[in-house]
């Protein structure tokens, strides 16, 4: 009954704005109105801050991030489309709404198909082997600590960075987890280490992504950007070296081999990558096509290997009770299991792809009602491209990257390339000054909870943030032909 009382107030209200005096502009010959100072602008804008309130408070309240950004953008888009109607200008907002999908669509997809791989992966094992092999190796914590940071530095920018930083706390955990110390500083390591590597490549983070899909930077062009991000995780990693103990952590004998198919699935993953960059760079195709084309080679490598499984029984059962006497528990190595690509389809982060979605559409719903044009004279106008790019990756460790990095692509400002690549990096690896401000960070909170903790991250933010200034210094320096 109260729901009710709220809903028609709420309505009577909207329906009585006089919708003839907003303010327009003209874009591409049609009149698109300015909300900004109107009280759905308002309304919209406070929509989207109550939603990224929740987002930001997924891990007290439990609520799944995807949640309250769906429901935002239909608020948005909703109140959006009876503006326009009212002014006769249903079309406008539907090609806008359209554009806002396909960009979403692009963007789903892809991350659809890298997801699946990489659960195909996990499933084959072959996280799980390279942990135990270094989990035998008997490094000390020192080792430990760079070994897992530059391992974390050099697989984000092939796989994502929240994958990395999952595996590479699994062996800090794994070797140290009675050693607090150790493991909050080799997690602090770890999710710096993950953010920078996932900055030099197109695949290595959303928002590097996005700029690629965009046409803005071409796969290569991110490449110059390998310094900068080495000279981002190296100068914290080199003084929190100092705070790890000294000491050599007890080894593990457990031998975890990877199931059969899992090495021709690593050369399809990169095959595919190949295929997507052919795709974009030779035929002008977006490089969506060529992830959709690539997840076909997994699908045939499924049916082959579902084809071919009885072959491979007696032969891989040899192989287990051999492996026994070296203390290899039963089925951990040589395992036939038959492979499904759609379980690994299935197993995707579904919550992040829709939480995608509820982004993408409510940052191109306040871009629509004019807000971005106006933030984009602020920044890009008033302050310059410079502080403003620098800006946006101090905010990206406080508000998620990827709807800092969407608005700034949906406003488009006249940069340079220099200036791209400074705010494909800043959103990157801005998210490493807090705990909060990457998908990595939130992870390993969770995993490593107790030992990682936010203020235990906010104690290194100062050396962290060094690092994050010696970057843009490092980049504007090398790269200054390119401003």
């Amino acid at each position: 009954m109260r729901l009710k009382q709220i809903q028609i107030p709420f309505f009577l209200f909207l329906f009585f704005i006089p919708l003839q005096l907003f303010a327009s502009d003209t874009v591409n010959g049609h009149e698109q109105l300015n909300l900004t100072g109107s009280a759905i602008g308002y309304i919209a804008l406070f929509v989207f801050i109550l939603a990224y309130a929740l987002v930001m408070a997924e891990e007290f309240t439990h609520l799944r991030k995807s949640k309250p950004v769906i429901l935002a953008a239909g608020i948005i888009w909703s109140m959006i489309g009876w503006v326009y109607m009212n002014n006769g200008l249903t079309e406008l907002a539907e090609s806008a709404v359209r554009h806002n999908l396909l960009e979403y669509a692009e963007l789903m997809m892809f991350l659809l198909v890298a997801m699946t791989y990489i659960n195909s992966m996990q499933e084959r094992r072959v996280f799980a082997a390279l942990r135990s092999w270094l989990i035998r190796k008997g490094f000390s914590y020192r080792q430990l600590f760079w070994l897992t940071g530059i391992l974390s530095f050099f697989i984000s920018p092939i796989a994502d960075n929240l994958t990395t930083a999952l595996l590479m706390c699994a062996v800090v955990l794994a070797v140290g987890g009675s050693n607090t110390r150790f493991v909050s500083i080799a997690c602090i390591n770890i999710v710096v280490c993950a953010n920078a590597g996932g900055a030099f490549s197109p695949f290595g983070d959303i928002t590097t992504l996005m700029v690629w899909q965009k046409g803005i930077i071409n796969f290569s062009g991110f490449f110059v950007l390998f310094l900068p991000s080495v000279v981002n995780c190296i100068i914290p990693a080199v003084v929190m070296h100092f705070a790890i103990p000294n000491e050599k952590p007890r080894t593990s004998n457990e031998i975890v081999g990877m199931k059969r198919g899992a090495k021709r699935i690593i050369v399809l993953f990169l095959l595919t990558i190949v295929t997507a960059v052919s795709f974009h760079n030779f035929i002008g195709l977006p490089p969506v096509i060529g992830m959709l084309t690539g997840l076909s080679y997994l699908q045939f490598l499924g049916y082959y290997l579902k084809k071919t499984k009885h072959k491979c029984i007696s032969h891989e059962q040899l192989f287990q009770r051999r492996s026994r006497d070296r203390d290899v528990k039963e089925g951990e190595v040589g395992e036939v299991v038959a492979f499904d690509v759609f379980t690994s389809v299935a197993r995707a982060e579904w919550d992040t792809l829709l939480f995608f979605y509820g982004v993408v559409l409510c940052v191109g719903g306040l871009g629509f009602l004019g807000y971005l044009s106006v933030a984009s004279e602020v920044m890009y106008t008033q302050w310059g491209a410079t502080s403003a790019n620098i800006a946006v990756g101090v905010l990206s460790a406080i508000v998620d990257n990827i709807p800092v990095m969407f608005a700034v692509l949906t406003m488009q400002p006249e940069m340079s390339t220099g200036q791209w690549l400074l705010v494909t990096m800043t959103a990157g690896v801005g998210g490493s000054l807090l705990s909060i401000g990457s998908a990595a960070g939130v992870a390993l909170m969770g995993q490593a909870r107790g030992h990682y903790t936010f203020f235990s991250h906010l104690k290194w933010t100062p050396v962290i943030a060094i690092g994050y200034a010696a970057s843009i210094a490092t980049h504007m320096i090398i790269n200054s032909k390119l401003f």
